[in-house]
């Protein structure tokens, strides 16, 4: 090869060609056992002299011929070599046919080829065969971190259209849904959630495309390269070992010194190049890229491939960019520092295959070299993803971060109810995983990290954060109202529970709780807000609503009859009074008929069976709780509100079930009434008065009781069953007792 000309290499050449190339060189790896074979069967027939040697040379003449094209340019060449062999099969072949002038060797000699020859081409056999699989192993790990990023992108292609499809679901029910509001503001939240995430997706192509190019341009080439260096150290050792022995024969054989040296010239004509650049040469075949990635479409939700940024957008792109950012600058220099590292012990490679250094182990170079190329490549991929993230969004909404003020965020794990500042929902339960901000105090879930506007105020001390939280509370509770348009459903009327259901609350309770307590401040023990849509209900809190030991008050209008003039039966002993809200009639032993309105003394209350143990005048016996109320008590100053010449519920909007009937009606009590040593019921009591937004709601009045039928499932809202109707009630308006 002409001096200053640069050799190609595997990696320019045969790009991705890693397997054929990686059996190329484990055949001749594997030719070191047939040379230290030659030796040491060599070495054996020296003490038989020319016959036994020339029945050896015979033998690698054929083994040779079956193995020359392998060993020449592969198992599966692109071009047939003909008759011509590599370099090194042609010397092999002059050593050979020497062999058979070499008729008589000493004992010394054969000893010498064992301890000086066939030992050590074992051993760098081993140590070659181990680099080899090193290699290849790298090889398979970068083949399966393309194959990885080719999935993951396809994991968020797949999950865009999932989101994508959830959009279209969510808007069609905002058209036919009964909560219009709850509907609207769900999709709303979808429309963005798919806007971020098409975001990511054309991220993730960008970020795919620059990991292929990686890896067909730089990692697998660097793997070709250290394939050939492999090669390359192998036909040096095996000229050394050539070199050596031909250096015992020139020694102990004088008399074929003509022959010896011969062989000697042939081995220098030997170059370690020669053997790559025959193999290359007869494997060279048209490479093609791959392609790069585009953005596909959703089938259900056709857009383009242009970067949404509209404001909900920059805030997750802000966030996005902000850490790429961050992470960049020292990305950077790490991948220059170890870059630097990996130059210099190529340089150092260079010096070993060249024979200029003696000092380093050409084994421990290699193997430091694989190392330090190991940590380049995934500080790499890093950098390029972070770079690639960076550009992508600069060149769509430009260098958001500039004048933003991040949060301080830190990773928390929320054990008490903690609302997320972004979309007011709860922070606790199972996984109460989320984010707040050192300085501000801002909570988030983990979901919402990306999309917090980066508007943190600074540090704050303690009352400013409890301002400024409630602020933000407020801010994130205005989210549940729909917005007016959408650049993708058309324009909704505003639909909410406050104004599509008639609202009439009961002026009676209030009413009757001042004639007993005395008169009422508006702002006295307020109750919380009840959302108008369900998910979640406002929780009390002992700055907004304290929880007071209240009287209880009548019940409601629509639950009355003539309540009589008489007060309580007086005396010494307070008994608690009841009234009966629907005629029962005793179907077992130990229950008692009550007609409607009945008051009555109880005895003994519920327990949990679901019966309560009352007197009426002098009978005793068991009538079902639901069919009681519990009447407040008496003082003898207390006064006891009178009928109002009215009686039933005000006029419902809703009436699909045929209980608005006339005032004179009998009401009737649950269908099933509880029966005795039935499962332990559980009951709640209401802590404040609310009145139904719809006809799946339960009026309460404060100190009403109801059968719980199921806990707050994260909502804000409970079941509980009231005269055998089972309805919603707000969670936080109520207590178990």
């Amino acid at each position: 090869m002409a001096e200053g000309e640069i050799a190609p290499s595997f990696g320019t050449v045969l790009k991705d060609g890693f397997k054929p190339a990686n059996v190329y060189v484990a055949n001749n790896i594997a030719f070191f056992d047939d040379v230290q074979a030659f030796y040491r069967e060599r070495s054996a027939a020296e003490k038989r002299y020319s016959a036994e040697l020339s029945a050896i040379a015979k033998k690698y003449y054929d083994k040779k011929a079956k193995k020359s094209t392998s060993l020449s340019v592969g198992d599966t060449p692109t071009m047939t070599p003909g008759s011509l062999e590599s370099a090194s099969m042609t010397t092999w072949s002059t050593i050979l046919t020497k062999l058979e002038l070499v008729a008589s060797e000493h004992d010394r000699l054969a000893n010498e080829f064992v301890t000086k020859i066939a030992e050590p081409i074992k051993e760098v056999a081993i140590k070659l065969d181990a680099q080899r699989k090193r290699q290849v192993e790298y090889a398979e790990k970068l083949e399966k971190e393309k194959e990885a990023q080719y999935a993951a992108l396809q994991k968020v292609k797949t999950k865009y259209d999932s989101v994508c499809q959830d959009v279209e679901s969510k808007r069609k029910k905002s058209e036919s849904a009964f909560d219009k509001a709850k509907a609207q503001s769900s999709f709303q939240h979808q429309l963005q959630e798919m806007n971020n995430m098409k975001n990511t997706y054309l991220i993730a192509i960008n970020v795919t495309n620059k990991q292929k190019e990686k890896h067909y341009h730089e990692f697998l080439p660097e793997v070709m390269d250290n394939l050939q260096d492999l090669a390359e150290f192998r036909t040096m050792k095996l000229n050394g070992f050539w070199s050596e022995a031909t250096q015992l024969e020139f020694s102990m054989l004088q008399n074929c010194s003509g022959e010896v040296d011969h062989m000697a010239k042939e081995i220098v004509r030997n170059e370690p190049q020669l053997d790559s650049m025959m193999y290359m040469q007869h494997n060279t075949g048209a490479f093609q890229e791959p392609p790069d990635k585009v953005f596909e479409p959703s089938p259900v939700w056709h857009d383009d491939d242009s970067m949404v940024t509209d404001e909900p957008a920059k805030i997750y792109l802000r966030n996005v960019l902000n850490k790429s950012k961050g992470q960049l600058g020292e990305l950077r220099r790490e991948v220059d520092k170890k870059r630097r590292e990996v130059e210099a012990t190529k340089r150092a490679k260079q010096r070993v295959l060249e024979g200029t250094e003696q000092t380093q182990d050409e084994f421990l170079v290699l193997t430091q070299l694989f190392l330090q190329q190991e940590d380049l490549h995934q500080v790499d991929r890093k950098r390029l993803t972070a770079e690639v993230e960076t550009s992508t969004i600069t060149s769509a909404v430009g260098d958001v971060t500039l004048g933003a003020k991040s949060h301080n965020f830190k990773s928390q794990t929320f054990k008490i109810p903690t609302n997320c500042d972004l979309c007011g929902e709860r922070i606790w339960g199972l996984s109460a995983k989320g984010f707040d901000c050192r300085d501000c105090g801002y909570t988030c879930h983990s979901k919402c990290e990306m999309k917090v506007p980066a508007e943190c105020p600074g540090e704050l001390n303690k009352e400013e954060r409890k301002k400024y939280k409630q602020e933000r509370q407020e801010l994130a509770n205005t989210l549940l109202k729909p917005s007016t348009s959408s650049s993708h459903v058309n324009e909704m009327p505003d639909l909410t529970r406050s104004n599509t259901v008639s609202s009439v609350r009961s002026g009676y309770a209030a009413s009757a709780q001042r004639s007993i307590s005395g008169p009422i401040s508006p702002d006295d023990d307020a109750p919380p807000d009840v959302p108008n849509t369900r998910p979640p209900a406002a929780s009390p809190t002992p700055s907004s609503a304290p929880r007071k030991n209240r009287i209880l008050a009548p019940p409601p209008p629509a639950f009355m009859s003539e309540v009589p003039g008489s007060a309580s039966n007086g005396g010494g002993h307070q008994e608690q009074k009841a009234k009966m809200l629907y005629t029962f009639e005793a179907g077992g032993e130990g229950e008692l008929s009550v007609p409607e309105g009945r008051e009555l003394v109880v005895l003994e209350p519920d327990t949990g069976s679901g019966w309560t143990r009352v007197r009426a005048g002098y009978k005793e016996g068991n009538v079902p709780t639901s069919y009681v109320e519990i009447l407040p008590p008496t003082t003898p100053t207390a006064l006891v509100p009178q009928h109002t010449g009215q009686s039933g519920r005000p006029p419902s909007t809703y009436s699909n079930s045929g209980s608005s009937i006339a005032a004179s009606t009998k009401k009737k009590g649950p269908a099933v009434a509880p029966r005795r040593g039935a499962k332990k019921l559980q009951y709640v009591e209401a802590l404040y008065d609310y009145q139904a937004g719809s006809d799946t709601e339960h009026s309460m009045t404060v100190g009403e009781r109801f059968v719980l039928i199921k806990e707050d499932q994260g909502d804000g809202w409970a079941e509980v069953e009231k005269g055998g109707v089972t309805k919603s009630v707000p969670a936080n308006y109520v207590q178990t007792v």
